[in-house]
Order: C-alpha cells, then sequence, then structure tokens
C-alpha cells in the first residue's frame, strides 16, 4: 500500500530510507517544539496549550504535505513570523494574542487565495531577488537581538540603548555553552545538534540547582486554552492591515523559497516536466489556517527537511514519518516545560547566523538594490518590528529606481506592496 500510494520505486527509494530520512528531519527542527513555546508563552498564552498546538501543527500540515504533494517537508510554526507575532504584534504594539491569531488565520486564508488564484507566483516572481535575501537576514537579525536579550548577554542601557550584560551570570553562561555545543557539533555534520544543545543545558542547569525537573512523560495537556481563540473581528480592526500584510508576505517568501529549495535538492522540479509544487504550495497554505485554530503562529515549511533529503527521503513517506514523530512528541509535555529561556536562546542565537548568510545573495555593487536591502535587514532589529524593515525596504526600492530612471526595474508586485506601506504610514502611524 505504502509502495503505491507513495511511488517508491518511480522515486527509487525504499521503506527503510524514507523512515530513516524522516527520523532525521524530525531530529533537526523539532527544537520548535521548545521553542515556540517559550516565545509565545511571552504574550500570556498558556505554554502547555502552546505545545500541544505547536506539536499538532507541525502534524498536521506535515501530514497534508505527506498526502496531498508526496513530497519529504516537514512543516511547523515558523521561525521569525512566532517572534514578530510575539514581540512587534502583542508586546510592542499592544495587541492581544487572540488579535494576533486572529491576523494568522485571515493571512492563511488570503494566502491560500493567493495560492489557488495563482497570484502568489506572481508575488514572487515580482519582489527583487535583493529583497528576499534581505528578508531572510532581516529576520535573522531580529532572532538574534532577542536570543540575547533573554539570555542576558544583551541589556538595555539609558545611554547607548543597548550593552553588554553579565557574562558572569548563569544565563549568559548557559546560553554561550548552548550555542558552541549547537555549532560545533552542526560543524560536525550531527543530527539534531539544536535539539542536543538544548536539551544538554537543560539537563546541565537542572544537575546545577538553576532549573527544576518537571519530568519526562504525561498525557499531553488540554488544547482548551488557546483552540479556536483567535479574534478575527479584532484582527479586521483598523491599524491591523499592515500586520495581516506582514505576515502573508513573509509567509509568501519564506515558505516558497524553502519548498522550491528543498526540492530542487530532491530532483522534484525536474526541467519540462510536470511537478507537484502546485500540490505543495496549497498544503503549505492549509497548515497556516489549521494552525491557527490551535493556537499558534503561521506554520511554514522547514529547511531543516534539506537533512531529510540528503538521507534519501524523496516521497511524502518522509513527511510521514516526521508527522507521526511529532504527534509522540505531544507526550512530553513535562520535558518541554523544564527547558529554561537560556537553554533556547542558543538555538535562536545559531539559526539567525544562519539566516544571515543571505547576506551574500545580494549584489552589493549595485545600490539601488544594495541600500534597500540594507535597509531592511538593518531596521527589523532597530525598531524591533519585521514589519518596518520591510516596509523600509520596500518604499526606499521603489524611490530609488525611480529617482535613477530605472523605471522598468519596478514590478507591479513590489510597487503595489510599498504603495500599501505606504498607505499605512500615512494614515496609521502608531505601531
Amino acid at each position: 500500500m505504502l509502495e503505491r500510494f507513495f511511488q517508491l520505486r518511480e522515486h527509487d527509494t525504499t521503506l527503510r530510507t524514507e523512515i530513516l530520512a524522516g527520523v532525521t528531519t524530525f531530529l533537526t527542527m523539532s527544537y520548535i517544539i521548545f521553542v515556540n513555546p517559550d516565545i509565545l508563552s511571552s504574550t500570556g498564552m498558556d505554554r502547555n496549550a502552546v505545545f500541544v498546538a505547536t506539536c499538532l501543527a507541525a502534524a498536521l500540515g506535515t501530514l497534508i504535505m505527506a498526502l496531498v504533494a508526496n513530497w519529504p517537508i516537514g512543516m511547523a510554526p515558523g521561525m521569525g513570523l512566532n517572534a514578530f507575532f510575539a514581540f512587534t504584534v502583542v508586546a510592542t504594539m499592544g495587541y492581544s494574542w487572540q488579535q494576533a491569531l486572529g491576523a494568522v488565520f485571515i493571512s492563511g486564508v488570503i494566502f491560500l487565495v493567493l495560492t489557488v488564484t495563482g497570484v502568489r507566483s506572481w508575488l514572487i516572481a515580482g519582489i527583487p531577488k535583493s529583497l528576499r535575501s534581505a528578508i531572510a537576514a532581516g529576520i535573522g537579525l531580529f532572532l538574534g537581538i532577542i536570543a540575547l536579550s533573554s539570555a542576558g548577554i544583551v541589556v538595555s542601557h539609558p545611554a547607548t540603548k543597548v550593552s553588554l550584560g553579565d557574562l558572569t551570570a548563569a544565563p549568559a553562561l548557559y546560553a554561550m555553552l548552548g550555542f558552541f555545543i549547537i555549532a560545533t557539533l552542526d560543524s560536525l555534520k550531527v543530527r539534531g545538534a539544536i535539539l542536543i544543545g538544548i536539551l544538554a543545558v537543560t539537563v546541565l542547569s537542572m544537575l546545577t540547582g538553576h532549573n527544576t525537573f518537571n519530568g519526562l512523560v504525561s498525557m499531553p495537556p488540554s488544547l482548551a486554552p488557546t483552540f479556536m481563540k483567535m479574534d478575527i473581528v479584532g484582527a479586521l480592526s483598523t491599524g491591523f492591515i499592515h500586520v495581516i500584510l506582514v505576515f502573508v508576505l513573509v509567509e509568501v517568501f519564506d515558505a516558497t523559497g524553502t519548498l522550491i529549495g528543498v526540492a530542487k535538492r530532491a530532483n522534484l522540479l525536474p526541467e519540462g516536466k510536470p511537478n507537484r509544487l502546485g500540490r505543495a504550495l496549497f498544503a503549505d497554505s492549509t497548515a497556516i489556517v489549521a494552525g491557527s485554530v490551535l493556537g499558534t503562529s503561521s506554520t511554514t515549511a522547514y529547511v531543516e527537511s534539506a537533512s531529510g533529503v540528503q538521507a534519501g527521503g524523496r516521497t511524502g513517506l518522509t513527511a510521514l514519518t516526521v508527522a507521526v514523530l511529532f504527534l509522540l512528541a505531544l507526550f512530553l509535555a513535562p520535558l518541554a516545560g523544564s527547558v529554561p529561556a537560556y537553554a533556547t536562546a542558543p538555538a535562536l542565537i545559531y539559526v539567525a547566523g544562519l539566516m544571515m548568510r543571505e547576506l551574500t545573495e545580494i549584489d552589493w555593487e549595485e545600490l539601488t538594490e544594495a541600500i534597500p536591502a540594507a535597509l531592511t535587514a538593518l531596521i527589523m532589529p532597530f525598531t524591533y518590528s519585521i514589519a518596518n524593515g520591510l516596509a523600509f525596504g520596500f518604499i526606499s526600492y521603489v524611490v530609488l529606481k525611480a529617482t535613477t530612471g530605472r523605471f522598468r526595474d519596478i514590478h507591479p508586485a513590489t510597487l503595489l506592496v510599498a504603495a500599501l506601506f505606504v498607505l499605512k504610514y500615512a494614515f496609521f502611524p502608531e505601531g
């Protein structure tokens, strides 16, 4: 049955290879079951419910990818978007987490419509490569300052805005240790390096008395505190339009880029032949809507899926394995609740560093490309907002291309996004 459904022979793979590839992918992306509750619980959301929502959203999204697209790609709540949800929309702009969930739901519906109608492809084709790369790098910088702050390595200062924290304090020492464990293991190609780093710091902090052990396995906690709690009406209130716009834009770039990148590595996009990209795009669109209903930020395709492809994964059976493992992870709630912020901080710092690699894709010799890209990346951490970074990038790109007479470089999609951000600042300057 599995052979027929997933077409294993046609993809030159075996049951054993697909399952091992699924385990590999799960190990590389499972850190999200510890990191996501840590980030979203800062908004007032119930940590245990977010843990359950994270596992269920990942399992459901990945299952859809397996059965609809038959691609070896794992899905889970996305890094960057969860930070935007918690630290920009709720903490900085002052909206409730229910309204933020409502925005995720609406963005998911819009994302689904854009995918089905083909507008998503038009947007992707129209957004300059330099800005796409800068968005990823900027989100990396944003994650970096969040993680460094939570570890106490970077602190506020009345004169200089930010300063170096106490590096002899336990949280900072644990975070630095965790970072070097993760970086070393990943450099040595050890599977699950990020997960190992998080668990190592958590266990060590327990042994030294800085943290308490809440247990390892239990029945899953209740999902009730976050299930169906999205405030859609509140999310449609004035001033929230640009929040939804940012969710949609980042979802479009992040998910599409990941899907295409991983699919190419798995040779799932042969030149001139039919492929299942359309189905994969549909799968990741529906996963966002499902995740918001469960009670988590936007669900997206994970670039860590490339590790499973490297291990030989070629079909949805790899993704099905990932989905099953996320369901089994539901029983690890006590362990997830035992993980302190300084244990997940090094994971965020490391992911931030990896995302910074996108800066090399920018054409630094062409100033009308480089300056908007630089502004995009810089504004995100300095204003604590992914939205502001996107706005500065798109608006400056259109202005610089226009003032230098390069009107042909401005795609209608870029012009549309820039115009929407101008309207946002003109009529809703707050937030």
